[in-house]
């Protein structure tokens, strides 16, 4: 536990340096593509000396160079073959680089998958002071009893989502206020430890210093939620190439994270296995001519599929609309249930609001929003992500949220465990207390 803390502690002075510099790149690998931006950020905003997070202000930057290649190597986004991973990555950063026509050494990384679990955590502490200092904070931060998530796994987020000073909850920095007891609510957020080694071991092999690592459900939901969204609750659905993060929000916090090992690949697939065609092809006719509602039009509109494999009669056969979204209609439903299923588990019904967002790439499937509705719930919309200056064109689609979820999070990241002297010999680890029932007693 110890050692991840320091590994974060270190990323976090590298970012403050990245960002003193006014240069940082974000990396979004994916299991389709390899997005990487790099961000200039003005030199006339002063960053904070102790680097801390949401408590920093806005630092304003811009984007000046971005570049996209076809993922390799990445499976449930994961790297799976380290080679390919890591030429495609060198790719996009080289070929950002160069638009931006500068050298980057640092780069802030996202990534999916890895089998990421949430836990509310707990803490209270007596005041000597009367006044709360940043020491109590670290204090009871440490005192918050950290669960037995198992060997293999490491602690990627840590979150101090509430603070409560005696009896007056929902204090966001609570530094400066007067009381006897302060306490604390956080949200941790543990992947897979092999999976993390592993991206951080290829981003370095590619000579670059890795700034911070975030998951990718998270910056999706930080991209495409609005702010009354992340106030009164809302649940971010990020469909992506490999897998499907969801992330769910509450007063501008992540309260829980999870994901999904089903993405737009597996419909992909399913069209190549069902129409006997290579999955470049199966990727062509999903993009152009699919969908999920089929209609007494579509018994009519043959689509050629094409092909290159030297059969003629093969190669010139056609088929239904009707007969594509016969094939895609079922994985898109098993997506969404699946989905459907984790916000259940995660107590999602128990929020003020229960807004849903769709984004990632797979959420372009035309009528998704129509499914979707009738599987999650009316509340749903889909959702692009915010405008970031200097963004090209090509880079503001639904298949952008993480990417640009990773520019916030460079900018503004939230404060995190490691973010304050906690003494070392404070590493406790005892009860676990379910995410959803800690939030329904403590909000």
């Amino acid at each position: 536990m110890t050692d991840l803390c320091q590994t974060q502690r270190a990323m976090r002075n590298i970012r403050r340096a990245a960002l003193q510099r006014g240069l940082v790149a974000v990396l979004d690998v994916g299991t389709s593509k390899i997005a990487c931006l790099v961000l200039k950020f003005d030199p006339g905003e002063s960053v904070r000396e102790d680097g801390l997070g949401s408590l920093a202000g806005q630092t304003q930057f811009r984007v000046i160079g971005a570049a996209t290649t076809r993922s390799r190597g990445v499976r449930f986004g994961e790297v799976d073959a380290m080679q390919e991973t890591e030429r495609a990555i060198r790719t996009a950063v080289q070929a950002a680089q160069k638009m931006a026509q500068v050298r980057v050494d640092h780069v802030i990384a996202c990534f999916s998958g890895a089998y990421p679990r949430s836990y509310g955590l707990a803490g209270e502490v007596q005041l000597t002071e009367g006044q709360v200092s940043e020491q109590d904070v670290a204090r009871v931060l440490a005192a918050c009893d950290v669960p037995d998530f198992g060997a293999g796994r490491d602690v990627l987020h840590a979150h101090p989502v509430n603070f409560a000073i005696d009896h007056r909850s929902g204090f966001g920095d609570p530094r400066g206020h007067v009381g006897s007891k302060l306490a604390a609510d956080m949200h941790l957020l543990t992947t897979d430890s092999v999976a993390v080694q592993n991206l951080l071991y290829c981003i370095k092999r590619c000579d670059l210093e890795i700034a911070g690592i975030a998951s990718s459900a998270y910056v999706a939901g930080l991209a495409s939620l609005v702010e009354d969204e992340q106030e009164l609750g809302a649940a971010c659905i990020d469909m992506g190439g490999g897998s499907t993060g969801i992330s769910i929000f509450f007063k501008k916090h992540m309260i829980f994270a999870d994901s999904v090992r089903l993405g737009g690949d597996h419909v992909t697939g399913d069209i190549s296995k069902g129409l006997r065609v290579s999955a470049t092809t199966a990727e062509r006719i999903k993009t152009m001519n699919g969908g999920i509602h089929a209609t007494g039009m579509d018994d009519r509109e043959m689509i050629e599929i094409g092909g290159d494999s030297g059969d003629w009669e093969k190669d010139r056969r056609k088929v239904s609309r009707t007969e594509l979204i016969g094939i895609m209609r079922p994985r898109v439903e098993e997506i969404l249930e699946e989905a459907r299923g984790v916000l259940d588990a995660a107590g999602f019904d128990q929020l003020p609001s229960q807004q849903i967002v769709l984004t990632g790439g797979a959420s372009q499937i035309p009528g998704l929003d129509m499914l979707a509705a009738r599987i999650l719930g009316q509340n749903v919309r889909l959702g692009r992500p915010l405008r970031v200056q200097g963004l090209p064109q090509a880079a503001t689609g639904p298949s952008f949220s993480s990417t640009v979820g990773l520019c916030l999070f460079a900018a503004h990241p939230q404060d995190e465990w490691w973010d304050f002297e906690i003494p070392a010999e404070r590493y406790p680890a005892r009860s676990l207390r379910r995410a959803m029932k800690w939030f329904k007693d403590n909000w």
